[in-house]
């Protein structure tokens, strides 16, 4: 029976993985190992993509197909964002905006004052005036006004003839302030990824 064990434990050491970078115990007390990818696969992969042994088995371990490759390692934005029309009335937000800029309605973006909502502001800006067309952008002062779309800044937009106004990273939660923006004659379009 002790025979047998010794056995058994001698096969379970020549079976484990090998230990990568010669790291035997990280700061945690781990022993770094490959994850088990099928060899044949990483591979081909390495030969056919040209790549070395170590990335065609990372790529194997980590679930990329042979056919995800390319796309893997070359990544683009249209191949890597999700289809924006998950996003609720989409179209709705798409053809009414198409309309404004076609119509010379004067659109505003109300953005956020963190790097979600300056970002998005920006390229919103970059993209209007790629296409020949004027944006206003809002970003609320953060003691004054708080956080996301409020009345008195609805208000003061429509004031100065703006039409459309499209928050970006805020304004989900905000009904009153989109309410009194709604009653003025503006229409808004809400894109925000925060939850309800």
């Amino acid at each position: 029976m002790t025979i047998g064990l010794t056995q058994h434990h001698d096969q379970l050491q020549q079976v484990s993985p090998p230990v990568v970078l010669d790291v035997h115990q990280s700061v945690l007390g781990k022993k770094w190992s490959f994850t088990h990818a099928d060899e044949r696969l990483a591979q081909g992969i390495s030969q056919s993509f040209g790549l070395p042994e170590v990335l065609g088995r990372l790529l194997v371990a980590r679930g990329i197909t042979f056919g995800a490759v390319e796309s893997f390692l070359n990544p683009t934005l249209k191949s890597q964002l999700p289809d924006p029309n998950i996003l609720k009335d989409m179209d709705r937000a798409a053809a009414r905006i198409a309309d404004a800029i076609m119509g010379k309605q004067k659109v505003a973006v109300f953005g956020d004052y963190d790097v979600d909502g300056a970002t998005s502001s920006a390229l919103l800006r970059r993209f209007f005036k790629s296409i020949g067309s004027d944006l206003r952008i809002y970003i609320p002062d953060r003691i004054q006004e708080g956080y996301g779309p409020n009345a008195a800044a609805l208000l003061k937009l429509r004031g100065e003839g703006i039409d459309v106004v499209i928050t970006v990273d805020c304004g989900t939660t905000a009904f009153e302030a989109l309410e009194a923006g709604t009653n003025a004659g503006l229409d808004i379009i809400v894109l925000d990824h925060h939850r309800a």
